[in-house]
């Protein structure tokens, strides 16, 4: 995963995007961006072709793995531009003992005391 975001705040398509499934996905912090891997590159390519996609650093990840050593799911804390998210994810080892992510989800994190003025100003926006 630190090799995925590193891709992205190097502006690197290739690598960042050969780290998503082939029919992996990717689930924004807006409820439209729900993206398979084609969308999301579609998405974002123009992000990466002038080299100022992302940057995000993890502050804390827990990872587990299935009894098979086959499948992991993460849950990481995140620095990003939005302030303090949360990326959580599913990764599948493939044939050659690499991962690959299968899902990726990301969420601004709203602190609870404020959630009552988060809905107001998405109402406002309606």
């Amino acid at each position: 995963m630190d090799g995925w975001h590193a891709a992205a705040s190097k502006a690197d398509a290739k690598k960042y995007f050969d780290l998503l499934s082939a029919d992996g996905f990717y689930l924004g912090t807006d409820a439209s961006e729900s993206w398979n891997k084609s969308a999301f590159y579609q998405f974002a390519k123009p992000f990466f072709d002038k080299g100022n996609a992302w940057k995000f650093t993890a502050k804390d990840r827990k990872v587990y793995f299935s009894d098979d050593q086959e499948i992991a799911w993460f849950n990481e804390l995140l620095d990003t531009w939005m302030g303090t998210c949360r990326g959580s994810g599913v990764l599948k080892k493939q044939s050659d003992g690499s991962w690959k992510i299968m899902q990726y989800s990301l969420a601004i994190l709203v602190p609870n005391d404020l959630i009552q003025d988060y809905l107001k100003l998405v109402e406002s926006k309606k």
